[in-house]
């Protein structure tokens, strides 16, 4: 018999991220927070229009782009919020999650051998969607002592011929991490000098805490041409399990990710569809609420670790901080699991997000204000435990 399995499927790691999970899921009185998903239920006019259309028997395809009122919300809303202009018809591409959007525009672009510049730590899913669209990823290691913000000089020594695509994954899962305008001028300048193609991944877009409004990279000088949006619900509206996501950038690569996308998917769930719609019109109240809570479970964080003498940089995006542990002299994943296995807590070792996360973990704020004090205490009695015995 010949082989079952693709080379390339069976060289994919599982996620670092579930693995934690799926231990968590045997064990009693474990405090997560180790999965980006807010604790917010979905808003109830986002619901009440799921609810409304499912009623109505709204149950049917909708057109492989996604519905055209969700699309011209899109396009509206893209507009008063971050001040881009795209053609809801033939610029903006409705997906099954952010995470399709990704995966189609990988497949859409890429040639085998292409190279993709991954900046890390970051999402689990570039690096191997990427090699599943037969591209090359190529590490771009972030610094803590940049704050985790990309900089032109990481970027440096690393593209020649076959480089295509630069992945901008800000605001930043796992480190929080952003970028602001003065940051992405400049690596706006080095893509435009090198010909390359932006993949950006704002799907934290709404959840920022630095005060002024979140900078898209396809709002500068000639970069929108050169840039493939990704955004979602799913985190800013709390929803998750909708599964819905889109993308926007230049109708030639959009049209081509459509074609993929009605050969794979058909087209995204029509009630979240629907949903998503009451989201962008009715949601915009309920999004800030939300940013606040998720701001001041932040401040919580750094203050604890502050005064646990853990070294936290502040993270002003999304809703994770990237604690570091290199002080007690075991890899992340070994942190974490002792941790998990000793005080019942579960965080993510940051070298489930690139090489260069490792000495760091994940902690997601995503999570109540109760649960994170108490799983601050319990963190608080591991590491003083672990400094006692040094």
């Amino acid at each position: 018999m010949k082989k079952a399995i693709a080379d390339k499927a069976a060289a994919l790691k599982p996620s670092g991220i579930r693995k934690f999970f799926d231990i968590v899921s045997e064990m009693e009185d474990v405090i997560s927070l180790g999965v980006g998903e807010p604790d917010f239920d979905t808003p109830w006019a986002i619901r009440d229009e799921g609810i409304y259309t499912l009623e109505k028997g709204r149950t049917f395809y909708t057109s492989n782009s996604g519905l055209k009122q969700l699309r011209e919300e899109i396009a509206r809303y893209l507009r008063r919020r971050f001040e881009l202009s795209y053609h809801p018809l033939k610029e903006i591409l409705v997906t099954v999650g952010g995470s399709e959007g990704i995966d189609l525009a990988f497949r859409a672009m890429l040639d085998p051998g292409d190279e993709v510049l991954v900046p890390q730590p970051s999402y689990v899913s570039y690096v191997p969607c990427v090699s599943m669209a037969g591209g090359v990823p190529v590490p771009v290691p972030l610094k803590a002592e940049n704050d985790f913000r990309l900089k032109r000089s990481d970027l440096e020594g690393l593209v020649n011929e076959k480089t295509k695509i630069l992945v901008m994954p800000f605001p930043n899962n796992p480190t929080g991490a952003v970028m602001e305008r003065d940051d992405l001028e400049e690596i706006a300048q080095f893509v435009l000098e090198n010909d390359l193609y932006v993949l950006s991944d704002e799907i934290y877009a709404e959840l920022t805490y630095t005060g002024k409004p979140h900078v898209s990279i396809a709002q500068l000088p000639g970069m929108q041409e050169r840039t493939i949006l990704i955004n979602g619900f799913s985190k800013a509206y709390a929803m998750t399990g909708w599964r819905l996501g889109y993308a926007c950038g230049p109708e030639h690569i959009v049209k081509e990710m459509v074609k993929i996308h009605q050969f794979c998917i058909m087209c995204a769930p029509t009630n979240s569809q629907y949903a998503a719609i009451a989201a962008l019109r009715d949601c915009d109240e309920q999004v800030e609420e939300m940013r606040q809570a998720y701001d001041g479970r932040r401040r919580f964080l750094l203050h604890t670790f502050k005064q646990m003498g853990l070294p936290c940089f502040e993270p002003f995006g999304a809703f994770y901080v990237f604690p570091c542990i290199r002080e007690f002299g075991m890899t992340s994943e070994e942190f974490a699991t002792r941790l998990l296995r000793e005080e019942k807590v579960a965080v993510v070792p940051g070298d489930a997000f690139g090489d260069c996360g490792e000495g760091f973990i994940r902690i997601s704020y995503a999570y109540s204000i109760d649960a994170l004090k108490k799983a601050m205490d319990r963190i608080d009695a591991f590491i003083s435990r672990l400094r006692a015995q040094r």
